[in-house]
This record gives C-alpha cells, structure tokens and sequence, in this order.
C-alpha cells in the first residue's frame, strides 16, 4: 500500500555529495510524496547512502540499484514501469543536483490534482530565463535549444528540454513506454512530444532553475548534438505514425 498518491523518481550517478540531503528535504515537505532513486552502480557509494536511509523512511523511500550507467531515459522509464506497477496516481522527475528545489513539487503537484493539468513542467523559460549560476555560454544553448525544438516540431512549449516534471498516471499508461528511443538529453524532448501528440494537456509552471554546487555535471557535447539531429528524425517518424490517446 502506498503512503502517498505522489511518487519522485530520481535517477543517481556519483551524486554522494546531495543524495542524503535531497533525500531528507523531499521527506521534509508538507506533503507527503514516496522517492524512488534508481542509482546507476555509482562507484563514489549513493547507492550506500539511500540503503541506510531506508529504514528511517520506512515505506516511502526505496531504491533499485543498476549495473552501470545505463543512460538517464532508461532509468526514468524503468521508473515509471515501477510507478505503474504500485498505481501512482502521480509520477515526478527530478534532479538529484538541487537545480530542481523541492519545493516546487507541490507547484506541479496542484497544476496536475488541481487544476487538471495531464503533464506539468517546471519551465525555465516560461517567464523570460530563470536561471542561476549557468555560464551565458550555457544558458543561451539551452534557450536556443528549446527554440529549435519548437520550430521542428511544432510544440509550443517554452522549456523543451525540462527535466522537472508531473506525470499523471493516464500520461504514461498511454504513451507506448516501449517506443520512446532516445535515451540521453533527447528523451526529455520525445516525452514532451509524444504526450503533446497523444493530445495530453501539458502546462508550463515557472521555476527558478539553480545550476548544481557539489558533484560534475552529466551533460556532453556528443549528448547535445546526437539531439540536434535525433529532433529531425523523432519529427519525420511521427508523419508515419499513429499515437494512441488517453487512455480512461
């Protein structure tokens, strides 16, 4: 039995300098939300760190642990099979790093229970650029980034590449899990998508966007630019293909 309708996924690689404070801040909220981290056999020992923590967050905090880096789509969608399984009513993506704070999960919690909202993201761009501490070299690639996005594919959405999110659970038992492709910085963008082409209502929450102060950075040139072709591609397949929609 669930203690919570919520569920945060959290994917982890060598993130032992934030897990048990990312861990304690969400337990932390007002309301209540369980955490899934899916650690990708970090060799600094996060894995370690949520183990102990476990037993203090006694049905609310769990952990599946992977063999080596495995790719952050794969992890989230191994989540959401997790979430499926368990019935969440409502599924969030986050950042171990603290860019995403905590507190805004209650924000796309509400726009999702609330106000009816199938997909919330926690957009950067949706009121100008939200952002701390990126370089200007930085910020101005991902600003453009989303700008490319939108004029490939058509989705007005202001923050394509956002990965703070609320998934209703009707989202990801429609979307065909098994046919998202990219697993690196693009699944974002194919999530985002193929929910717009399932005909999902998808809001855009403002967010303060912190760039990370302990650990490195996961983000790769070859990353980024696998996106700017994969964007092309993921565009012409969805001429040819059917997308199924909600699902009751």
């Amino acid at each position: 039995m669930n203690t919570s309708d919520s569920l945060v996924i959290i994917p982890t690689y060598n993130e032992i300098e934030n897990i048990e404070r990312m861990i304690r801040k969400v337990m932390s909220l007002q309301k209540k939300f369980d955490l899934l981290i899916i650690d990708d056999g970090s060799p600094d020992g996060t894995g370690g760190i949520v183990e102990q923590l476990i037993h203090e967050f006694n049905g609310r905090l769990f952990l599946e642990k992977r063999t080596g880096k495995l790719g952050l789509g794969t992890a989230y969608i191994h989540g959401f099979k997790w979430a499926l399984v368990r019935d969440y009513s409502f599924v969030f993506e986050m950042d171990c790093d603290f860019s995403h704070n905590p507190d805004d999960l209650l924000n796309l919690y509400n726009a999702c229970a609330i106000d009816g909202a199938d997909l919330a993201i926690g957009s950067r761009y949706i009121n100008g650029v939200n952002v701390v501490n990126w370089p200007m070299k930085r910020v101005l690639m991902s600003y453009y980034a989303s700008a490319y996005v939108r004029f490939i594919t058509g989705m007005p959405i202001r923050d394509t590449t956002a990965g703070f999110k609320c998934y209703r659970k009707q989202v990801l038992q429609t979307l065909e899990l098994e046919k998202i492709k990219f697993m690196g910085y693009a699944f974002q963008i194919e999530m985002k998508f193929t929910s717009w082409k399932c005909g999902f209502k998808i809001v855009e929450i403002p967010i303060i966007f912190h760039d990370r102060t302990e650990g490195q950075s996961k983000m790769s040139g070859k990353i980024f630019r696998e996106a700017v072709v994969g964007i092309i591609e993921m565009k012409i397949k969805s001429w040819f293909r059917k997308f199924p929609q909600l699902k009751s």
